[in-house]
This record gives C-alpha cells, structure tokens and sequence, in this order.
C-alpha cells in the first residue's frame, strides 16, 4: 500500500506561480512512474506530467513549457512546479503513483487561477 498527500494548492492570479507536492507513505524510488492529473469541474480527469524511476519527464501539450516534474527521492515526494498560470489550469490536481501492478492516488488540491 502506498499513501499520497497533496499539497500547495490555493489561488492565484493570471501569471503567478505554485509549486505542488505530492508526498508518498514509503520510498518512491522503486516506483514505475509518479504522475500528475487534474480535473476541472464538469469535465474528465486529463493527464499532466509524469516522471518515470530512470527520471524520464513527458507533458501534455497544454502545460508544456510551463510546467515542471521533479522529485526528491530523499524526500519521498514529488513536485509540479506550475508557472505562468492560466484561468484554464484552474482545476484539481492529483497526483498518482504506478507500483508494480497497482496504482494509488492521493485526495487532490485545488488550484484556482484568477484573471
């Protein structure tokens, strides 16, 4: 069992920055890939970012460029450096984790971008 913790949500203007954290129950290190979605309200959860256990990165098109991953292996946690934020990123995110042949997912943080 892994258990994810979000944080670093909140609301900003148009242009501003947030860095979110995604903190896992155990070492991540052995993970397959640690991912971030978000879903805005009324519409399906749509992938983000993800990072995979050789430190891989890959982005949807929409955060490309301003978006970042990373990680802190140390640290068992997992970052999304949000820059240049948009009204249309206003969302919650989550993050998930692939282990093996299960998948676990945290509660969320909602982010809301303001104009």
């Amino acid at each position: 069992q892994v258990q994810l913790v979000e944080s670093g949500g909140g609301s900003v203007q148009a242009g501003e920055s947030l860095t979110l954290s995604c903190a896992a129950s155990r070492s991540i290190s052995t993970f397959y890939t640690m991912n971030w979605y978000r879903q805005a309200p009324g519409k399906q959860r749509d992938f983000i970012a993800t990072i995979t256990r050789d430190g891989s990165t890959n982005y949807a098109d929409s955060v490309k460029g301003r978006f970042t991953i990373s990680r802190d292996s140390a640290k068992n946690t997992v970052y999304l450096q949000m820059n240049s934020l948009k009204p249309e990123d206003t969302a919650v995110y989550s993050c998930n984790a692939v282990v093996q042949w299960s998948t676990y997912w945290g509660q969320g943080t909602q982010v809301t971008v303001s104009s």
